[in-house]
């Protein structure tokens, strides 16, 4: 296996086949990636592939490809979006800062003294950090679980599980916490300097925000249980009430008839309609069946039937065609005709006969879109005049000499 040389050979690799990485990282859990895909990632060289197979970055399985598992545990760890929680490197790390600080003490030479402070400052970092991300997996992974996982015997053991993990990560909190309070007061008393005191200041506070999300995920887990508990439990007696109908043993082993007759849910029963339609003879000949008739028709005598409305038909004077004119200012035009005078620009303007009535106002505006649309034909004079109290500069025709 060959691996690279050094640092700038494996960023540049890493930047130049970033297309094909970043693809393979966002669909490593969705799809298999297929050779003919990441072909057509790297301008179909193989060579650039086979170049990262050879250094271990991407693995061939079949004609599949994978990113490798050191790779790919890196960037996760660096993007924050590992879902594993590797509580031991937690325990790794308690366990070098209570070597170091043995070495520490031990040691008479100033510079492999600091070699070991330097260390321990390192790992007393990088345990604040890793507690932390590992409790926000642990919430993320429990979430996850209790909303995704459908076999419910598995649910309720993965959620066990991580309840383990929470009793770890405090157990590793109260440790690193003893360490800092009450196992290693020589050494912090012999090396406490401004910038380790910093490092102890932020890793009790990080601990300290730990351990008030290990309670709330505590909680979390003991409700997600009890609800895993309770839909057991339902399921448990809905499939036993289906053996029980299906080998038509209900009746015989339970008291069901004895509870449905203590029920009355009339109001869950459907409406049963029965109309009653009378004969006509009956409606013709009885005397009482006429009055009812009668009566009834009283009662809606002044009912107001209402009609729908016509709309009055169209005004030709709408369905006529109709012309607006509406006068444009060419300012192309009002250059070329500028250029042939020898005029100022702003008294040309001012003097300029539109078709249509410009007030003053709005001729300033014309004056300095001219400008700015034609500033290479004209000559922009350093002089300036004033007019209705608006001073402007004088702007003249460019001259363009021959040879």
């Amino acid at each position: 296996m060959n691996t690279f040389n050094d640092i700038k050979e494996l960023v540049f690799a890493l930047n130049r086949e970033s297309k094909l990485i970043s693809e393979m990282f966002s669909k490593r859990k969705s799809i298999d990636y297929k050779f003919s895909d990441a072909l057509e990632l790297v301008d179909y060289d193989e060579n650039r592939i086979d170049f990262l197979v050879q250094r271990s970055v991407i693995r061939v399985n079949g004609d599949t490809l994978e990113l490798d598992d050191l790779f790919l545990e890196f960037f996760e760890q660096v993007l924050d979006v590992n879902e594993e929680i590797n509580l031991s490197y937690i325990d790794e790390n308690i366990r070098n800062i209570k070597e170091n600080i043995d070495y520490f003490l031990n040691e008479n030479n100033e510079n492999r003294k600091y070699g070991y402070l330097r260390f321990i400052k390192k790992t007393f970092k990088k345990i604040g950090l890793i507690t932390l991300r590992s409790v926000v997996d642990l919430r993320r992974n429990i979430d996850n679980t209790f909303k995704n996982e459908s076999n419910y015997k598995n649910k309720q053991l993965k959620l066990e599980n991580l309840d383990e993990k929470r009793t770890v990560i405090k157990n590793l909190i109260t440790q690193t916490l003893k360490i800092i309070n009450e196992d290693e007061v020589t050494f912090f008393n012999r090396a406490l300097d401004e910038e380790l005191n910093r490092i102890i200041i932020d890793l009790k506070h990080q601990l300290g925000e730990c351990s008030h999300n290990l309670i709330e995920i505590e909680k979390q887990i003991i409700d997600y249980l009890n609800q895993i508990k309770i839909h057991g439990k339902f399921l448990e007696k809905l499939r036993k009430l289906k053996y029980l109908k299906d080998h038509f043993l209900i009746e015989a082993e339970t008291d069901i008839k004895q509870i449905i007759s203590n029920k009355n849910p009339v109001i869950f029963e459907p409406r049963v309609s029965e109309p009653l339609n009378l004969s006509l003879d009956f409606l013709r000949e009885d005397e009482k069946a006429f009055e009812a008739i009668k009566r009834i028709a009283k009662n809606h005598n002044d009912r107001k039937v209402f009609r729908a409305e016509l709309a009055d038909s169209i005004s030709d004077e709408f369905l006529e065609n109709s012309i607006e004119e509406e006068i444009m200012i060419n300012y192309e035009e009002i250059k070329n005709s500028f250029l042939a005078t020898s005029d100022n620009l702003f008294n040309f303007i001012l003097s300029y006969d539109f078709s249509k009535t410009v007030e003053f106002n709005e001729r300033v505006t014309i004056f300095c879109h001219v400008i700015s649309l034609y500033e290479q034909d004209l000559d922009i004079k350093n002089n300036f005049q004033t007019s209705n109290g608006i001073e402007y500069a004088i702007v003249t025709a460019r001259q363009i000499y021959g040879n």
